[in-house]
């Protein structure tokens, strides 16, 4: 179960971000920050990036998740006007930045299963098959699938697990809620704090959300995911230590396996 009390360290963010500013210095380790020099902390962070593949290995661990930054997500309002040119660039500039790391996670036999997240080169269903184009859908990067960041933008998640069955390497239970229904909240939150009511969304303990839980772990059988499922528990209106038990008795409940024969084989039995 993961939990966020204090500053994430999301080394990956770091590789392709642009720019690189103060706000990163808060999730990076000193090593990689050095001395902030934007395409030195880029860099570092590859090569810290390279580094937990190979202590994956070390530690018998075939999957790590993460983070790739992105240098094109600054032009998501598109406005001022971005080309596509400006687009491809920053496709271009992730798949050269990130193919040197996957031929490490190959090298090791640890896969990387990226986070499809705003903020990211990947965030939605385009984005995610530009993605997996840009480093020729190479099996050591896969996704990590996390519901929460398609309920606010749109994105149906259950056929978002359908559609990448075979990338998805890891499963993250965390939820968010809609609340945009008053006339004055979107979904862009206002630069309003976590947990302000006039918010249109917020990440909530899994079970208090939007996400069609129960539709999500059926979709999840029937693509055969067989790896784990981390309870990433965010909500900055309830205590942790109510919500995370509660969160792991949600999706303990919801964790069914499928049925080991179709359900109409018994009206065939001669039994």
């Amino acid at each position: 179960m993961r939990s966020h009390p204090a500053p994430l360290r999301e080394p990956g963010q770091a590789v392709c971000d642009d720019p690189i500013d103060a706000r990163h210095r808060d999730i990076l380790p000193d090593r990689i920050w050095g001395d902030g020099d934007p395409e030195g902390v880029g860099e570092r962070a590859a090569e810290e990036m390279k580094m937990t593949a190979r202590t994956a290995a070390r530690l018998g661990v075939d999957t790590a998740i993460g983070f790739t930054g992105s240098s094109v997500w600054k032009y998501v309002a598109m406005f001022p006007p971005a080309s596509q040119e400006f687009i491809d660039a920053g496709y271009r500039d992730f798949a050269e930045r990130w193919k040197p790391i996957l031929d490490v996670f190959d090298e090791v036999g640890v896969r990387f299963a990226y986070e499809v997240h705003p903020s990211e080169i990947a965030y939605d269903y385009y984005t995610t098959e530009r993605a997996l184009e840009a480093i020729g859908h190479r099996p050591a990067f896969g996704l990590n699938w996390d519901p929460s960041h398609f309920i606010w933008q749109g994105p149906d998640p259950v056929m978002f697990l359908w559609d990448f069955r075979d990338r998805v390497y890891h499963v993250d239970c965390k939820d968010s809620k809609l609340r945009t229904g008053n006339g004055r909240r979107g979904v862009l939150e206002s630069h309003l704090p976590w947990a302000d009511p006039r918010r249109g969304w917020d990440f909530v303990s899994t079970g208090h959300g939007d996400v069609p839980w129960e539709d999500c772990f059926r979709m999840l059988n029937t693509i055969d995911y067989s790896g784990p499922l981390s309870i990433e528990w965010e909500d900055a209106g309830m205590d942790r230590l109510v919500g995370a038990p509660e969160a792991l008795a949600f999706v303990k409940n919801l964790a069914f396996s499928p049925p080991s024969a179709a359900f109409d084989a018994a009206f065939s039995s001669s039994d």
